[in-house]
């Protein structure tokens, strides 16, 4: 079965989460080097993606700022070595939700560093999830 991949795309690193193969579920798998698409594609394969969940960062009036425009740049890049469907999702105060599950979760400074981007991917991609269980109602 085909499976969804949400990336939570930062200056540095990216987190990724994959779907279950229905579809119900998200759960962060790695964190990966921004520039490292050799890994990202041998994700695409060894999870069969179907599509890929980008996380856009919005301005909270919902307009796209200047982070925003580097991840939609990032997007256009990723098109060109991987053809499969990217979306994007709004992805406003999902970091900020993950650091408080972390902190929630008594972890220290130094493990939520190491864990933080590929939980967002998980919640972006969740998020991505849920809606469309809801739209299929």
């Amino acid at each position: 079965m085909k499976r969804i991949l949400g990336l939570d795309v930062g200056e540095k690193r990216i987190g990724v989460a994959v779907s279950d193969p229905l579809g119900y579920t998200a759960q962060g798998i790695s964190t990966i080097k921004r520039e490292d698409v050799v890994d990202l594609k041998k994700i695409v394969g060894d999870y069969n993606i179907e599509k890929i969940v980008v996380g856009l960062p919005k301005n909270m009036d919902g307009s796209v700022g200047e982070q925003g425009k580097k991840i939609l740049a990032f997007i256009e890049d990723l098109k060109k070595e991987i053809n499969l469907p990217i979306l994007t999702w709004d992805e406003r105060l999902t970091t900020k939700e993950a650091e408080g599950v972390l902190l929630r979760a008594d972890l220290s400074r130094a493990k939520r560093k190491k864990v933080i981007d590929k939980l967002a991917a998980a919640l972006i991609l969740q998020n991505y999830l849920d809606s469309q269980r809801t739209m299929r109602k």
